[in-house]
């Protein structure tokens, strides 16, 4: 049978390294600040606004709140707690890049859910007692002087459940507490500029974008006998201080970490964090999972069943990502302008025999490419994005411009069940799990899909409006990847995918990636103490190559799970 080496295809959907199941390059948002606007970098390049720290303590002598005010709205659940662990997670919505709040708000939630239900607020609607509501609140702070809530900072010096505060702010607690410095062990000074690229925690040093700036908090007064350092920023002349803090209930993280992110950022420390806040028994534990991507009628069937063999053998469990129907209308790879799964019994049996073996097949899209256009690339299916628009601009980067003209939940249900039709057709099993093409679907599009998925297997791309009850701003948007399963703000249980994909050449300004570097996602990622290591493969690459990634996996101490 005649295959398809489909060209490897940028890294797509959630902005630089949080995207596709398609290959390495990185893309950028037609909407700055909402995105990386460079060639290269890492995830949620957002701007911030500094200034100099307030040293006024003991200055706020605003009398105690009271009653809370009925007028102001509860928080809103996102995920209800039930009989687990429940977080409050609050957020600045004030300043110039005030939308921002509520990105990072989403982000922090996303992750806390894997422990339990979490609510969320913007921080000026705080009212007294709240936090005592929950087993954990997390404070982002990301307006510069936001003016906070007296009886916020009250009920976090009186707390006697951990509070988990990023970065801006904390001289207000600071203020309100005329001993803050002698009962707390530290004292926040000033934000070091320097070019910090690297955060050590765990005896593992963790990469931070240069660029990550306005700073890192430091601290006039640090004393280890009150306050516990979890970890350090270490700058390029190798001196290093405190990046995030604890002490008593307390935890403070001197930057935001939500922020330029990649697969080896600091991102990973709060990751962790959250296990002390909100799961503190939880013992060591290191799971790796594997998806076979693109699966489509042009691929080589005797490649999936040697790829499904050699894990069989090694008794690791996988996935499969299939494309329902192959379509190529601009005749890019002269297989013809469309393949059923009846067109394709060979593929069909091939996939048959993938689930004999252990394999799991996932939807991945109808025909993962949209109309009869480049979207950016050929029009092929693997190739283009389903539902969203991208172009490749005169530098080489490819730009998220928006969702498709026909994006609705109608729309969006009328492709899955032709999908499921195609699928029914040739009897293979109904997928459970759905992957959007390139990790990219509006937040209309994840609303109505969770609904027909028990669960997703992508990164994620989250927008403004999903906290506020307002319209969707797609404008306005996050990537974000996984270490662990969450239900995210959309609905999705969302299964990680954290190491990336093998690509072996450069694509759009984009290095390749090799063996090597997932194996350094996945040694980084060790830091989370029960976390995955999870990446994913496409079948036209040499079996060695997965056998390697597989074995170099396997040596970093993960144990493969289905």
């Amino acid at each position: 049978m005649r295959t398809r080496l489909r060209r490897p295809i940028p890294l797509v959907a959630a902005l630089a390294l949080l995207a596709t199941a398609c290959g390495s390059g990185h893309p950028r948002s037609a909407s700055p600040p909402a995105a990386h606007e460079g060639a290269a970098g890492p995830v949620n390049a957002y701007p911030g606004d500094t200034g100099v720290v307030p040293q006024e303590r003991g200055t706020d002598t605003r009398p105690p709140a009271s009653e809370p005010i009925a007028s102001v709205p509860p928080p809103t659940v996102v995920t209800p707690a039930g009989s687990g662990p429940n977080t409050l997670v609050l957020y600045d919505d004030g300043g110039t890049w005030g939308y921002l709040g509520e990105l990072y708000a989403i982000m922090a939630g996303n992750l806390a859910s894997h422990f339990g239900g979490w609510a969320v607020e913007p921080v000026a609607r705080y009212q007294p007692g709240q936090l005592g509501q929950y087993t954990a609140t997390i404070y982002i702070g990301s307006t510069f002087d936001q003016p906070l809530p007296v009886a916020f900072l009250d009920d976090v010096l009186a707390s006697t459940s951990p509070v988990i505060w990023i970065r801006d702010n904390i001289w207000q607690l600071a203020n309100r507490a005329p001993t803050f410095a002698a009962t707390y062990g530290f004292d926040p000074w000033d934000f070091d500029t320097s070019a910090v690229t690297g955060v050590t925690y765990k005896g593992t040093t963790l990469t931070r974008a240069a660029s990550s700036n306005p700073g890192i908090m430091t601290y006039s007064v640090l004393d280890p006998t009150r306050a516990q350092v979890l970890a350090d920023a270490v700058r390029p002349d190798g001196t290093s201080f405190p990046w995030a803090v604890r002490s008593g209930t307390l935890t403070y993280l001197g930057e935001n970490p939500f922020t330029y992110i990649d697969e080896t950022d600091r991102y990973l420390v709060f990751c962790d964090l959250l296990f002390d806040a909100l799961a503190p028994s939880t013992a060591e534990r290191h799971r790796a999972l594997v998806r076979i991507e693109d699966v489509n009628a042009t691929d080589d069937p005797a490649s999936l069943r040697a790829i499904a063999d050699y894990l069989y053998e090694q008794d690791v469990p996988f996935s499969v990502a299939v494309i329902p129907r192959y379509v190529d209308p601009l005749d890019a790879y002269g297989f013809g302008a469309e393949i059923e799964l009846q067109g394709a019994p060979e593929l069909v049996s091939a996939l048959n025999y993938m689930v004999s073996r252990g394999g799991t097949l996932l939807m991945h899209g109808f025909t993962h490419q949209y109309s009869n256009v480049a979207n950016p690339y050929s029009g092929a299916s693997a190739d283009d994005f389903e539902f969203w628009i991208a172009h490749v601009d005169a530098e080489n980067d490819v730009v998220l411009d928006g969702p498709i003209p026909e994006d609705s939940a109608a729309y969006a249900s009328s492709r899955i069940q032709q999908g499921l039709a195609d699928m029914a057709a040739v009897a293979l099993p109904a997928p459970q799990i759905f992957e959007f093409p390139h990790y990219a679907g509006s937040a209309l599009d994840a609303r109505t899909l969770a609904t027909r998925f028990a669960a997703a297997y992508h990164r994620g791309l989250y927008f403004g409006g999903a906290l506020t009850g307002g319209p969707d701003v797609p404008s306005h948007l996050a990537g974000q990847f996984f270490p662990y399963a969450v239900h995210d703000v959309y609905g999705w249980k969302v299964l990680p995918e954290n190491l990336g994909n093998y690509v072996p050449v450069q694509v759009n300004n984009h290095p390749a990636r090799l063996p090597a570097d997932l194996l350094r996602n996945a040694n980084a990622a060790r830091v989370v103490r029960d976390g995955f290591a999870s990446f994913y493969f496409h079948p036209y690459y040499p079996l060695s190559v997965l056998k390697q990634i597989v074995g170099d996996v396997q040596a970093a101490g993960y144990t493969f799970v289905g």
